[in-house]
């Protein structure tokens, strides 16, 4: 029986192969994708890791099953309900793992075709996918067409819909989600943190939230999910490499977090953007995901932070922290009006703000302090 063999590749680089048996051969080690693992042996342990890495990273590239309306999206493009990695992968391989987070897709060996014919940024998608994805209405919709939007993860009704300059993101689960998810848009806006900017739209006379896509042919992002993975596969300090690549971003996520009450910031939805002609992380990617803010608003100390790297800290010892290391870097007020959709928040959120306040405006004296002090050294010397 013949083996099949698929080649991964980055945009137009081949950068491995490998059958349905685990054997492969790695051509760039340094292209990879951050959360797919090969080992060029042949003892069978290592071709069944092989196999078995390969699925999941194909699985991890197709919309979760907790998501609302995955069942009717996946009964919609005729397949069945995939529950292993294996299932999965075959869904991502028949779209060839496409993917609007990154350039890397699947070709099988010998196949006459480009990243140009497949990427997302430049290739036609079919917009009955949005009434699916966030409605859950059945409709019977070519493969091709509907599956390459089904890289987007979450557990509320998310669609990418084509505008003239690219990709917007629509996002529904009810008129309290939506709300909580502007107004917390508008609170970060007020700081100085690379951010998604959610702003309100409408579909299907339905108020959604709309936001730009983050990524590009040139810049993809990667998940501290995946971050974790290439850490432990490459023997690296995940914790010390992040804060060495953005320390600013990293401290200032928790303060908003803290602060909007958001509960909802696992390693799927925090990460670094990737330069493509590269491969490598230039910085945390921009801050987004709020539709659960506001949900950790019964005590002052918050929720478990998730971005700790495994030290036990709750919300607001992770906020704290972070003032102390940085500041707050507010940039604009927050206007009391604009929580009149959800003005019970309105309390809490200011209890948190002038917590820390209190600790920001000790760290504020000491900075102006130190720049007198050098000052009048300089003055000193001359």
């Amino acid at each position: 029986m013949a083996k099949t063999v698929y080649e991964i590749m980055h945009k137009n680089r081949k950068v491995a192969r490998i059958d349905d048996t685990g054997f492969c051969k790695i051509y760039y080690k340094t292209f990879m994708p951050y959360n797919l693992y090969f080992e060029e042996k042949e003892d069978i342990d290592t071709l069944v890791n092989n196999v078995t890495n390969f699925n999941y990273w194909c699985a991890t590239r197709v919309l979760t099953l907790d998501r609302t309306y995955a069942k009717e999206i996946l009964n919609s493009i005729g397949m069945t309900q995939a529950v292993t990695d294996k299932d999965r992968a075959k869904i991502a391989l028949s779209y060839r793992c496409a993917s609007l987070t990154d350039p890397f897709w699947v070709k099988k060996k010998g196949e006459k075709i480009s990243f140009e014919k497949v990427n997302l940024y430049e290739n036609h998608l079919n917009n009955t996918f949005i009434d699916i994805a966030l409605r859950g209405r059945q409709y019977t919709v070519d493969n091709a067409n509907l599956a390459k939007d089904l890289s987007t993860n979450g557990c509320f009704p998310k669609a990418w819909k084509r505008v003239k300059n690219g990709f917007v993101l629509l996002k529904d689960g009810g008129a309290e989600s939506v709300e909580r998810e502007l107004l917390a848009s508008k609170i970060c806006q007020c700081f100085d943190v690379s951010q998604v900017v959610y702003t309100e739209d409408v579909f299907d006379h339905e108020k959604v939230t709309r936001s730009e896509n983050i990524t590009s042919k040139d810049y993809s992002i990667a998940s501290m999910e995946l971050m974790e993975i290439y850490a432990q596969n490459h023997d690296r300090d995940i914790q010390k490499y992040i804060l060495s690549l953005d320390r600013h971003n990293y401290y200032m996520m928790n303060i908003i977090d803290y602060l909007v009450g958001n509960t909802d910031r696992h390693w799927g939805n925090w990460g670094v953007l990737v330069k493509t002609s590269t491969n490598k992380p230039v910085a945390l990617h921009k801050l987004m995901d709020f539709n659960q803010a506001f949900y950790s608003y019964d005590t002052m100390e918050g929720a478990n932070c998730q971005t700790t790297f495994g030290v036990k800290m709750n919300q607001q010892e992770a906020a704290a922290e972070a003032v102390k290391k940085i500041g707050m870097h507010q940039i604009h007020d927050v206007k009391k009006e604009w929580f009149s959709e959800l003005p019970q928040y309105y309390e809490m959120f200011t209890k948190r703000y002038h917590y820390l306040k209190r600790i920001a405006l000790p760290q504020k004296f000491i900075t102006q302090t130190s720049h007198l002090n050098n000052c009048l050294c300089t003055l000193k010397i001359q």
